[in-house]
């Protein structure tokens, strides 16, 4: 028998306990130690159930993850499942911990599920764009319904025990050491002179309106495929024979395994998770962390100091006016309040946050103790040394002073310390308390020991951290800039901002740009046009009549008015007639002759004007590898994650056909469309982005 894998009696019943540390991942030797558990059970003398338990943390957290990409094995994981629910024994599954993926589907094909309080289970593998691919289609609609089945399938989202219970999916909550919660509740079942009860042997479910689903799936899921396809999944547990829907099933699971969606979502798991591994940052230890200061109550400040608030800092906020310090505190608490109802904190942990944990005044002295400062003030560059300056002179040593600018240059900010070695940039992405995504802007002089301090608290805050070189937009911001501008192109040649918010959300983003401008205000983008008008290369084109947008006082969603208008009561906006009317006026002035653009050209120059500049970011190392851009347009920039990112995009596209694209753009704006250097060099190798994060990976 497997390693993984320990055999004992207790009396009439065997246990197979799973020993696969950390979480027990359904590797080949867990595979084959459980068929061979199971056989050896039934030839067992005596033996009448088995029990099968996790050892550690877990009773099984899914699919071994370094088994991704290799050839499958024998025994397949369909089997094991069939072979464990066949038994002439009664099995029962004592779960503790996490039973994800394949580790419910195991349970499932136990015959009886016990579980602790604290117990979660799942089917998240529509998140690696598959669906469930060993019975759990088939085996859930009939223990638990259709609509259940399909809630769970489809959302990949865990449940608690208790709902677990009420649902169906096990059968009794039980608190104790799992091995000895199981053999208790097996014994008792013999007791009672229970039976096997095999949940395919079960009567499958009532049809439902199987299009409708599945169309709602394709619709909330923007496009991405595998939540829908689970649909005619569970469809097939209705309208097949178990064992003719386990094949459909399986076809299904297998054709999504070969799909572009399948392998940009295992793209987003892989790099989500390597994007913190920094060979610069090994054996550095980051300093003591416990309080945080933050400069300015305002939606950004408030935010971050809610952050760090639920992650168990102590917070110090610095306001600049006396009538200030009442509206950032009402800010905090109405956030924390968020977290009140959702049940993330108790009434008691929200009042100690409110009161003990939070202090708000006007006295930088205050910040005399903190480990951490963050500065999250107007973007003026003016403002931002003046603040520096004061902490420089009220901070101790060792304290670290961090800006959330989005564009400033981090260089000069810190040269207006005596500490530029403590000063970083902490670029958080607003609602603060929400949003994933944290840049550590890395200056010219920053201590290592610093950037490791910026990581532990992106870890802390449960950020998803990446690091960012010093230049205007750092990594997200620049390369936003450019691909909007090559949008702002296409309205002044002939599309509206309509058809091209369309096209994009119809690609998978969850808004199109221009209502991203009005969701952010029209007048950030007015400003930083304004303060780069005065070193603006000659040959770039920049619209005007947007501008003209913001002098009319019109700035997106907090002004009812932008490229949209936002009714009171109503979700999202109409277009605005009067962007038309703006639009061709300007072209008219430019002597424009707008043309059609199909949605799909739409897509291709906007997506090549966003991986032309991340190779740029790339190739110019203010991004240490291309996965560090995709993780930052996923979590920052609403990038759909089945496709992986713009960098994994292009390697599934094809980056010499893209390069081709970009080169006949630039017969039209040889200014704008200057292919990057490294996309050209990767061309004429014969590699791809990808290439580059595995070299990065050695």
């Amino acid at each position: 028998m497997s390693d993984k894998i320990s055999y004992t009696r207790n009396g009439d019943i065997a246990v197979l306990r799973i020993q696969n540390p950390p979480v027990n991942a359904l590797s080949l030797a867990v595979r084959e130690g459980l068929v061979a558990g199971i056989e050896k059970a039934e030839s067992d003398e005596g033996v009448q159930a088995v029990v099968i338990v996790g050892e550690g943390r877990a009773f099984i957290a899914g699919a071994d993850i370094t088994e991704f990409g290799k050839p499958p094995q024998e025994p397949f994981l369909p089997d094991v499942c069939k072979r464990i629910e066949a038994s002439s024994r009664i099995i029962v599954a004592s779960m503790h911990g996490v039973s994800l993926g394949g580790g419910l589907e195991i349970a499932l094909c136990a015959h009886y599920r016990i579980a602790q309080p604290s117990a979660r289970v799942g089917l998240p593998e529509v998140h690696l764009g598959l669906i469930p691919g060993a019975g759990a289609t088939q085996r859930l609609p009939r223990l638990i319904g259709v609509d259940a089945s399909l809630d769970l399938i489809t959302s990949g989202r865990q449940v608690k025990a208790d709902e677990a219970l009420k649902m169906g999916i096990i059968d009794k909550i039980v608190e104790g050491d799992p091995a000895e919660v199981g053999i208790a509740y097996a014994k008792a079942l013999l007791s009672d002179g229970a039976k096997r009860r095999a949940v395919s042997e079960m009567t499958p479910p009532e049809p439902i309106d199987w299009d409708a689903a599945y169309d709602g799936a394709l619709k909330k899921a923007r496009g991405q495929i595998s939540p829908a396809q689970a649909v005619r999944a569970v469809q097939a547990s209705v309208e097949l024979d178990f064992d003719d829907g386990m094949l459909a099933e399986r076809e299904m699971f297998m054709d999504l395994m070969k799909t572009d969606q399948r392998q940009g979502m295992i793209h987003a798991f892989f790099s989500e998770r390597a994007v913190g591994n920094l060979p610069e940052l090994k054996d550095v230890e980051p300093r003591a962390l416990k309080s945080i200061g933050v400069i300015g109550g305002g939606t950004m400040g408030a935010g971050i100091a809610t952050a760090a608030l639920l992650s168990g800092f102590s917070v110090v906020l610095i306001e600049m006016k006396d009538e200030f310090v009442a509206a950032a505190h009402d800010r905090i608490s109405g956030n924390l309040s968020g977290a009140l109802k959702r049940g993330k904190i108790s009434q008691d942990k929200f009042d100690e946050l409110t009161t003990k944990a939070l202090t708000v005044t006007t006295q930088y002295d205050a910040l005399s103790d903190v480990d951490l400062v963050v500065e999250a003030v107007f973007e003026d560059m003016a403002v931002k040394k003046d603040v520096f300056t004061k902490l420089d002179a009220v901070c101790k040593p060792g304290a670290i002073l961090a800006s959330n600018t989005s564009y400033l240059d981090v260089d000069e900010i810190a040269a207006s310390t005596l500490r530029p070695e403590d000063v970083i940039g902490l670029h958080f992405f607003s609602p603060a308390h929400v949003m994933k995504l944290l840049e550590v802007v890395v200056a010219d002089k920053t201590a290592p020991d610093v950037v490791a301090t910026g990581f532990a608290l992106g870890k802390a805050l449960g950020k998803i951290s990446v690091r960012a070189g010093v230049c205007d937009g750092f990594i997200g911001n620049r390369i936003l800039a450019t691909y909007r501008t090559a949008a702002d192109h296409m309205v002044l040649d002939g599309a509206s901002p309509y058809q091209i918010d369309k096209a994009l959300v119809n690609f998978g983003f969850a808004m199109g740009p221009f209502a991203v401008g009005d969701l952010a205000g029209l007048d950030i983008g007015w400003a930083t046009r304004k303060r780069k008008a005065p070193h603006r290369h000659p040959a770039e084109r920049v619209p005007t009549y947007v501008d003209k947008i913001c002098e009319a006082g019109n700035f997106g969603q907090k002004t009812g008015k932008g490229y949209y208008i936002y009714e009171k009561g109503t979700r999202g906006g109409i277009p605005n007639p009067e962007v038309t009317e703006l639009i061709k006026a300007e072209r008219a002035e430019r002597g424009i002759t707008p043309r059609d653009f199909t949605d799909a050209e739409i897509v291709r120059r906007y997506m090549a004007a966003m991986v032309n500049e991340a190779a740029k970011v790339v190739g110019e190392g203010i991004a240490k590898r291309p996965l560090d851009v995709d993780m930052v347009l996923l979590f920052g920039y609403g990038f759909p994650r089945y496709w992986g990112g713009p960098m994994k995009w292009a390697d599934l596209q094809g980056l010499a056909e893209l390069l081709a694209d970009i080169e006949s753009y630039a017969d039209e704006n040889a200014w704008f469309w200057q292919p990057a250097p490294l996309l050209k060099q990767l061309v004429a190798e014969g590699r791809t982005f990808d290439d580059l994060n595995k070299e990065a990976a050695k």
